[in-house]
């Protein structure tokens, strides 16, 4: 039987505890590699947990994390597989491991790279998972715009759609990000970069109302402390806190039921992956869109025209005579 994530995470809790020496060196090159390359916070923490992962495994077999082997790197990706992780899992791993023992070569700390003949996990591609333009209609639609998180929700759908945003980007964005007046967004993507993105009419009304009759009602009167980059966030969950994106998560969930859409099909990513597609549908171009979506390569936008040639073909498949 295929173990579960819940598994998983019981043999996880019962490897030793991370051993001080390799906490060091994990520290080292978080730090180093955060000043060279300005990778996010999420890309860090993951870093940290796979090496983490595989320092406590090492301990658990009489070894460290600095002076793994090519061998034993081979016997832990297989024990992660054994376990069920999944190919792309393992890839993000041996991304980390890459950069890790890369970062102990360059500073003279190893002689050799144990990860340099190793080959990352073939990945199936899988296609996002995009709505239909009614389906965003209906999920958009179903906050209750009459309460204050009712309104919040509605203009945090339609700022993720109209933009779309990571759900990061969405709820880490300050208040000082949006211009109203010139109708644009300033979002801060993946490693610090920024762009700026039209709102859209519709977006804008809704974030306009939200910021004069909700924003205030959920800060309660307080001021809203500033995070850690000094601006005050724009989204707030009752009590002035902005809300995380777990919490946005199970919204997107609820309001998705609401709507009648299946909530196993609808994720704040299916947003961004739906205002990808939907422009590619009436005609965007593809070099216009990477910027939309602040993708630093090209060949990560293209996937999206294979979701639009596919909605195409079932299109065409549907209302042609001869199809």
């Amino acid at each position: 039987m295929t173990p579960t994530p819940a598994d998983r995470r019981t043999r996880a809790l019962r490897l030793p505890p991370l051993p001080e020496a390799d906490a060091r060196a994990i520290d080292a090159f978080l730090d180093a590699i955060w000043a060279e390359r300005g990778l996010a916070r999420q890309t860090l923490d993951s870093y940290r947990r796979d090496l983490a992962g595989l320092a406590r495994w090492r301990e658990g077999r009489g070894g460290g994390l600095a002076g793994a082997d090519r061998g034993a790197l081979l016997d832990y990706l297989g024990w992660r597989t054994g376990l069920g992780y999944t190919a792309r899992s393992n890839a993000r791993l041996l991304s980390a491991l890459r950069a890790f023992y890369a970062h102990r070569l360059r500073r003279g700390d190893r002689a050799d790279d144990p990860t340099a003949l190793l080959e990352a996990p073939r990945q199936g591609r899988n296609l996002p998972k995009a709505l239909t333009e009614s389906q965003v209609g209906a999920l958009l639609a179903a906050p209750d715009g009459s309460t204050a998180t009712g309104l919040r929700d509605r203009a945090m759908l339609e700022l993720m759609y109209a933009c779309g945003l990571r759900v990061s980007e969405l709820v880490g964005l300050p208040a000082n990000g949006v211009n109203l007046r010139q109708g644009v967004l300033r979002v801060s993507g993946k490693g610090g970069r920024e762009r700026l993105v039209p709102l859209g009419e519709e977006a804008q009304h809704w974030l306009e109302r939200y910021l004069r009759e909700a924003r205030p009602a959920l800060a309660g009167g307080r001021p809203v402390a500033a995070g850690a980059g000094g601006d005050a966030p724009l989204f707030l969950a009752p009590g002035g806190a902005p809300p995380t994106r777990q919490q946005f998560w199970a919204t997107v969930k609820r309001h998705a039921a609401a709507a009648g859409i299946d909530p196993a099909r609808v994720s704040p990513h299916a947003l961004r992956h739906s205002f990808a597609t939907h422009l590619l549908n009436h005609g965007a171009d593809l070099r216009a869109l990477q910027m939309l979506l602040g993708h630093s390569s090209l060949s990560t936008t293209q996937i999206y025209t294979l979701v639009a040639r596919e909605q195409l073909k079932r299109l065409h498949a549907r209302h042609h005579p001869r199809a």
